[in-house]
């Protein structure tokens, strides 16, 4: 199953177990199981620290737990955990056997210490690059308490299944039955889900913190860029971020990231978070402001309130939060969500193998998803509201080749239907005659840019006509002390290596203003 390149690899990582323990596989005759055979044979003539078993009862087959002798670990996979899974395999088979976490020690503590019956069951897709921060934040949560239970299950897999709960889009999560949540999460989001009392423990810490002289408010490449300047000045520098990371989290492919041929978006975060930490910056995560409250006089402190109820002050304050994807606003977009209506092309696209789509939008992203969709579903229809497409050329040549794929201009889409259960069709309206039509389709992938996180910021920072924060050329805001960079500004180009630069410059324009009215 493994090639020599990977089996060298997992040989190399397999000699940090220190505990023995037992891979029970449940398999029937089909050729996954024999597949998931072949992967379980291949690992345990790795190490001998690890020993397989076929005799397994689970009624998910092929599946495979890893427990420790007389004990359940509660970790388990449902599936072939290859892609961007096998991490996720990798991680867990070092966890269970014994090697420790990077968590910090306050993280583990709260993990120990939660009570009561947590039945996870995590729905993934081999190419969704956000399903594996669930399924190995949920996997270590199981190793450290035994009161906590993950199966990570293929849904492509396992159709049947993912057809009777409705699931849509990956990763979902269930505990206990019952629906948990639906996208990427992190060990410390889940905590807060299950933990009732995290948010105010973190509210009484946040605002118990004295004052920074840089506070950066979000975390994503301008953020990251902006703290790394700040606290290389040697000054007081603290980041608070709804979502470490943010966009960039869920860009499967970056190939235009100067001086680096090609990586992917949650590989990148990881390289922002390490450098952060380098440096003496305060990371708040998962904490999403709700106010700025600007200094009452020249050389005050500026406040920012957040969701918690918590707030920080800060001499300057560097405005960050990014952007969301621009959703159609239309009847039945909200009710569908996750249910047919997705923004994610890699992430959910396998949950809809051999059935029919709709990409709403033809600029790049719109017509490169309708391209990796068409690999997978039945059929294609890309809806563009312009009487022409906007990607570039060799993407419309490349979409044009495609057998199933239609694609249709001047529409607008009105309206997303559904049975109450899961989406089953659209209408759009015809812009040149103005007649309505309907596409009987079972997904809708919404391709359609950005909008600023700015909404928090009404009231307060001088926005423009798009809801951009307006900054001059050295990132400045309409109130002193107060600065923005990346996606929510006015300046153009929404990219990884602008916001990256944007951010630095924001930082050095912060710390001049701290020398001038300090």
């Amino acid at each position: 199953m493994l090639d020599a390149n990977l089996k060298a690899q997992l040989k190399a990582y397999l000699e940090k177990v220190t505990l023995p323990f037992e891979i029970v596989a449940s398999l029937d005759d089909s050729a996954k199981s024999q597949e998931l055979l072949g992967l379980l044979q291949d690992i345990v003539g790795l190490t001998d620290k690890i020993t397989l078993k076929t005799d397994g009862s689970d009624a998910r087959r092929p599946s495979f737990a890893l427990n420790r002798p007389g004990e359940d670990t509660g970790v388990a996979f449902a599936g072939i955990p290859m892609g961007h899974e096998f991490t996720s395999l990798v991680l867990a088979l070092l966890q269970v056997g014994g090697h420790p976490s990077k968590l910090d020690a306050d993280t583990i503590a709260q993990i120990k210490s939660i009570e009561g019956k947590f039945e996870f069951e995590t729905y993934f897709s081999l190419s969704c690059q956000n399903c594996p921060d669930v399924v190995q934040a949920l996997n270590l949560m199981a190793v450290l308490n035994p009161n906590i239970r993950n199966v990570s299950i293929d849904g492509a897999l396992f159709q049947e299944e993912v057809e009777r709960r409705q699931i849509m889009a990956v990763p979902s999560i269930y505990l206990n039955g019952e629906v948990f949540a639906s996208g990427r999460m992190e060990v410390k989001e889940i905590l807060a889900k299950i933990d009732t009392g995290a948010a105010n423990r973190d509210a009484e810490k946040m605002s118990a913190k004295q004052a920074f002289d840089v506070l950066v408010v979000g975390g994503g490449p301008a953020g990251a860029s902006a703290a790394i300047y700040a606290a290389r000045k040697g000054i007081r520098t603290a980041i608070a971020a709804e979502r470490f990371g943010g966009q960039v989290l869920d860009t499967m492919a970056i190939e235009n990231f100067i001086s680096v041929k090609e990586t992917e978006g949650p590989k990148l975060v990881r390289a922002l978070e390490e450098h952060v930490k380098e440096y003496e910056v305060d990371v708040m995560n998962l904490q999403r402001a709700s106010a700025l409250v600007p200094a009452s006089s020249e050389g005050g402190l500026h406040e920012v309130k957040f969701e918690n109820g918590a707030s920080l002050k800060a001499k300057t304050v560097i405005l960050s939060t990014g952007a969301r994807w621009r959703e159609m606003g239309v009847p039945g977009e909200q009710e569908y969500k996750a249910k047919g209506v997705c923004f994610c092309p890699h992430c959910d696209g396998p949950l809809f193998k051999g059935k029919r789509v709709a990409v709403i939008g033809g600029g790049n992203s719109g017509v490169e998803a309708a391209i990796d969709l068409a690999g997978i579903v039945a059929h294609v229809t890309l809806l563009e509201f312009a009487d022409t497409l906007r990607a570039d050329a060799v993407l419309q040549k490349k979409l044009g080749s495609l057998p199933n794929v239609t694609v249709i201009k001047s529409a607008q889409t009105t309206e997303v239907k559904g049975d109450g259960q899961k989406v089953n069709g659209l209408v759009y309206k015809d812009r040149t005659t103005e007649e309505l039509h309907t596409v009987e389709l079972e997904g809708i992938f919404v391709q359609i840019g950005l909008l600023p996180n700015s909404d928090w910021l009404k009231g307060t920072v001088e926005l423009n006509r798009f809801g951009e924060i307006i900054v001059d050329a050295k990132g400045a805001t309409n109130i002193p002390g107060v600065f923005a960079a990346g996606d929510v500004t006015t300046v153009p180009y929404k990219q990884i290596v602008i916001a990256m630069g944007e951010g630095s410059k924001a930082s050095l324009s912060a710390f001049d203003h701290l020398i001038r009215h300090s």
